[in-house]
C-alpha cells in the first residue's frame, strides 16, 4: 500500500512540477518518476530544515512538489535543456 502512495504522490507531484515550471513535462513515466525522486529530495531538505512532518497527505504532496521543482531546475540548469 506504501508504494501505491509513493505513485500517486509522484503523479501529483510531477503534474503539478510541470505546470509550475512552465514546460511540457518529461511525460507520464518521467513525470511520476520526477515526482518520487522529488519527494524524496523534499523530505531529505525539510528534515535537514528542521521543518516536523505535520499535515499528511498534503503536506507530503506539497513537499514532494518542492523537492520536483528543485530537482528540474537542476536538471535544466546543467543540461539546458526545457521539456
Amino acid at each position: 500500500m506504501g508504494l501505491l502512495w509513493w505513485i500517486i504522490v509522484g503523479v501529483i507531484a510531477g503534474w503539478a512540477t510541470g505546470k509550475i515550471m512552465k514546460g511540457s513535462g518529461y511525460g507520464f513515466i518521467a513525470d511520476t518518476i520526477l515526482g518520487i525522486v522529488g519527494a524524496v529530495i523534499g523530505g531529505y531538505v525539510a528534515g535537514a530544515l528542521g521543518i516536523s512532518p505535520v499535515g499528511g497527505m498534503l503536506y507530503t504532496i506539497l513537499i514532494a512538489i518542492v523537492g520536483a521543482v528543485i530537482l528540474v531546475f537542476l536538471f535544466r540548469l546543467i543540461t539546458g535543456r526545457r521539456a
